[in-house]
């Protein structure tokens, strides 16, 4: 018996099927628009929480006492501080600086300027005045930049007198302590800024430098 071989028909072919395309309609699209929007706007707030740093000045240059500050001395850093009250010592870049600062001290390069570090600019109205007394005679928390006023007990007929006030809240420019000082273990130098019009008092405390007749008194700083 013969087998006849039937070549199916084109027409019998069924169609292929092809997968629509759902384009802006899909809601699986706009599922993951949603997903990478969301973790982008996540990530930006991680970044923003993480960067808990603070912008201060720092010192763009080795800068010394008595020097006024100008916006070339200066140069922003971030910090990152332990609590506000540590980054409250240091002058904030977004507050805009008062004029006419001096500094009460030496800073390094990229030392962060601390404000107990400034004062009021010393004009040529006052004179840099170096005296030497015993160490028990200044307070030990009178360094650079502290305010003081300056006392003189003289003796009379071996006897101590009255102490009378000589100088009224004057700048400390210098006073190195004992130990970073090539002076006796039992002195200080203190460097002041006189009123150069006060002849009188200039002439006191220069009579007195050396002696037991000076006392110097703390008020602050700056």
């Amino acid at each position: 018996m013969a087998v006849v071989s039937r070549t199916p028909h084109p027409t019998d072919v069924p169609p292929a099927l092809r997968p629509a395309t759902r384009g802006w309609r899909d809601p699986r699209l706009w599922v993951g628009l949603a997903l990478v929007a969301g973790s982008v706007v996540a990530g930006a707030r991680i970044l923003a929480s993480a960067d808990d740093t603070t912008a201060v000045w720092a010192a763009s240059d080795d800068l010394a006492v008595g020097e006024v500050l100008t916006a070339d001395d200066l140069t922003s850093t971030r910090v990152r501080f332990a609590d506000d009250a540590d980054a409250g010592r240091y002058l904030p870049v977004q507050e805009q600086l008062p004029d006419e600062l001096t500094l009460t001290r030496d800073l390094g390069a990229g030392e962060l300027v601390p404000a107990a570090a400034l004062g009021e600019a010393v004009g040529e109205e006052t004179v840099s005045v170096s005296i030497s007394l015993p160490a028990e005679q200044v307070p030990t928390g009178v360094t650079d930049g502290s305010r003081v006023d300056v006392w003189t007990v003289p003796e009379q007929r071996g006897r101590r007198a009255a102490a009378e006030l000589v100088l009224q809240d004057v700048a400390v420019l210098e006073a190195p302590l004992v130990a970073d000082s090539f002076a006796a273990a039992t002195g200080r130098q203190v460097v002041l800024a006189v009123p150069e019009d006060d002849q009188e008092s200039l002439a006191v405390i220069l009579a007195g430098s050396g002696g037991e007749s000076l006392r110097i008194v703390g008020r602050g700083r700056s």
